[in-house]
């Protein structure tokens, strides 16, 4: 599923802060340990819709619920990935 969306910043209505945006989905494949135990472990997701040599991302595993505990994917779950730009970084496509 590739998503293309132009939406506005929640804090203001403002023209300037709009954003252009793509969601694509993906899946955590694995979970790697730090071998630091004062740094975070890795999620690895596949990102559908991306090339084939570059599809795989790692970010740390390390999110805030809706209550701004800290929490971490588990292995298989879905995730959307989510690209946005502010105005200044786009141009029109030709």
């Amino acid at each position: 599923m590739l998503e293309t969306t132009n939406r506005k910043n929640e804090d203001s209505s403002d023209e300037k802060d709009e954003k252009a945006s793509v969601t694509l989905s993906g899946t955590v494949e694995k979970i790697i340990p730090s071998p630091d135990p004062d740094a975070a472990e890795k999620a690895q997701i596949a990102v559908e819709g991306a090339e084939d040599l570059y599809r795989e991302i790692r970010v740390d595993n390390t999110l805030k619920d809706a209550t701004g505990e800290e929490v971490s994917l588990k292995l298989g779950s879905e995730v959307d990935v989510t690209i946005e730009a502010d105005k200044e970084a786009i141009q029109k496509k030709n």
